[in-house]
This record gives structure tokens, sequence and C-alpha cells, in this order.
């Protein structure tokens, strides 16, 4: 199926656009929003007829409808409606409110390579960035797609192999489909599979297909309905031995977890970032699944040192990867130096493309004193 009739598709589908308010912040619940999940008595097949037939004889409407990896659907009514809703259904497993998503606060590097961003950022000259190296990656390949659920991506930027195919979005249709209006989703996607192309960067997996699934707008922020929703369409479309990349996260979120769970399930491999909350990551959706087929990952710096703003906990966390002043691509045909597990995860993503993980050794200064696992090519 091309873009083109994809776009027409999702087109025919009613969609209330849902605005995540200016001021709010990860976790903040989002007034009359509401995620429910089906048991299993409802099929595939009837999950969007029975999802509208619900919500509309409770005055509500809705968002998104969950096929592939939950079903259920994410709705717009008032608390009372929603309760009503319930009782008349037993169907519905549960409801749940929807909340505030956002990236963990990020470091931009100043003075680095490419810090600030923008065309003029870094030198034109390629450069392999010192995460790239210490997993050994950079090797060329004929590498399966990854699916990057976040900002969206500069589908325009010349270090990249952007696959339009299967790209979309699922935050208000206003700020655009899938194109990158933030940076973050082109940093990550440009970790994992930058060119090798004598300009820029390279990527662990250099030249591998990048997908945008949009869940965040341009201020990084979205909610979770729309990240299951971008989960949901992996689920869909993914392939056995892609991977899909998420760095983000927020508080626990049951519906959350067990989309990611899900979709892991039927073969995509999901890296996530364990949050830079310096904090247990068993706290946080959906850093804290721990199911076969989802890797969450840490962060650390050019000295193996565990990063200071990382997230610990093993379980939860599979691997360290490099966190620390990470040079890459940005929007608007740039490159920017940041910091983050946002970027560790991607590390990990390329691995998984390159075909497998072994040990790099074990980092030091992790805070829950079992160390974890750097994992190189």
């Amino acid at each position: 199926m091309n873009f083109r009739m994809l776009s027409a598709a999702c087109a025919a589908l009613p969609f209330v656009a849902l605005s995540v308010p200016a001021m709010a912040k990860s976790g903040d619940i989002i007034p009359n929003s509401y995620i429910c999940v089906f048991n299993k008595a409802v099929n595939r097949g009837g999950v969007e007829s029975e999802a509208r037939r619900m919500a509309g004889a409770n005055g509500g409407q809705v968002s998104h409808v969950y096929r592939y990896s939950i079903r259920g659907f994410a709705t717009q009514m008032s608390a009372q409606a929603v309760a009503q809703m319930q009782a008349r259904n037993p169907a519905i497993k549960s409801c749940e409110p929807n909340r505030v998503i956002e990236l963990g606060p990020i470091r931009e590097e100043k003075g680095k390579p490419g810090s600030g961003g923008g065309s003029g950022g870094g030198s034109t000259a390629q450069q392999t960035p010192w995460g790239v190296k210490r997993v050994k990656g950079g090797i060329a390949g004929t590498f399966q797609r990854a699916w990057i659920i976040d900002t969206g991506i500069d589908t325009d930027h010349p270090d990249l192999n952007v696959d339009l195919a299967y790209a979309n979005g699922f935050v208000a249709r206003e700020e655009g489909l899938y194109e990158d209006q933030n940076g973050h989703g082109t940093h990550v996607s440009g970790t994992i599979a930058a060119l090798n192309n004598t300009i820029g960067v390279i990527g662990v997996a250099p030249g591998a297909k990048v997908v945008p699934v949009r869940v965040l707008n341009r201020r990084g922020s979205g909610d979770y309905a729309g990240v299951i929703a971008g989960v949901d369409w992996v689920a869909q479309n993914g392939t056995s031995g892609d991977v899909a990349n998420m760095s983000l996260g927020g508080p626990p979120d049951d519906a959350l977890d067990a989309a990611v769970t899900a979709a892991a399930a039927m073969g995509v491999r999901f890296t996530i970032a364990a949050g830079n909350s310096a904090a247990d990551a068993n706290s946080y959706s959906p850093a804290r699944v721990n199911a076969p087929n989802v890797y969450t990952v840490s962060a650390f710096d050019s000295s193996d040192a565990f990063a200071y703003f990382s997230n610990y906990g093993n379980p939860p966390i599979d691997y360290s990867e490099p966190g620390v002043s990470i040079l890459s691509t940005w929007k608007d045909g740039g490159y920017n130096t940041i910091s983050g597990t946002s970027m560790a995860a991607p590390h990990l993503a390329g691995l998984l493309l390159l075909g497998g993980i072994a040990s790099g050794g074990t980092v030091t200064g992790d805070k829950d004193t079992k160390p974890d696992t750097i994992g190189i090519h």
C-alpha cells in the first residue's frame, strides 16, 4: 500500500484532534479524556463499531481506535458518562484517565560540535560520534525498518533514509502529520541510521530506513492516547525483526504498557529510554515494561560512568548505552549535541538492526549497585 492510499484511508476515519494544553506537564490528567480497553469478548473486526456505538450512546466522541496491540479506544466525555458507559457495557474491561506524556528533560551541550542545531551547526565533513564508536557501530548491512515513535523526522534531511510509505502522525493535524518541528525525533533517527555519505554523522546501522510515527508536538508533548495509537500503528504495519524506538515516558500507565507488550509479542523489538529523573525506572511507563522483545536502556558517558540523570533499576533496565554529549542529526537539515536516555535507546536500536548485542563490559557508578551491561556489536 502506498502512502497516498494510507493517507486517504486515515482521512476517511473520523478523528477528534486533542491538543495538549501548553502549560501541562507529564502525568497531568487531561479533563474529560479517557482510554478504554475491551475484554476478549470484542474481536478485532468489531472494535471500531463497538467503540463508536458505546461512546455515542453516552454523548462521547472517539479520538482513537486500537485494534492491533490492545483492543480499545480513546474517548472524550465526562467522568459521569464514562462510569455510565462502563456500567452498561460489560465488554469494557477498564477505562483510565488520559494523561500528558512528554520528553524527559534533555540537555543541550553548548560549545559541542553541532550544538544549537540548524543547517550551520557542526562541520560538513562526516564524523563518527563517540557513542557509535563505543558500541562498534557504523557497519554496512541490509537492515529492517526502524520505527521512530517520537516528534516526527525531518523528512528532507540529507543524512537520513526516511521511509514515508508507512509514516503517520497522531497529534493535532494543524501541526503537520509527521514532519519534525522539535528536533528530538530527527536526533534519535540519526543515531540509529545516519547515512555513510561523507557528510554530517554516521549512525550505528547506517542507511537503515527510519519511519516517522509522530506522537509528540513541537514542544515535545503529547498524550498517552496518541502514543498508544502510534504503538498500535507499528503493531499493524511492522514486520518481525523491525525495531521501534520510544525515547519518551511518564507516570505508570497500564494501557500503554499492555500495548507495547502486545506489539513486541508480534515480533517488533522495542527500545525504550529509561528516563532522565535519576529515579527508579519501575515507576515510569513504558520504561517499566519487562517483556520479550522489549529493552529498557539507561545512559552512560564517554568514561563508561553511569549518567547522573539516568533512571536506574535492573529490572527493567536491560542495557546501558551512550547518552551524554551525543552528536546527531537535527531538524531543518542540521546537527545537534544533546544528552539524555533518549539518546541512549537509539544506540541499542541500531545494534538490534545490526543483528545482535554483545557485552562491552559494565558501567561504573550505577545507582542500584547492579551495574548495567554495556551493549555493543
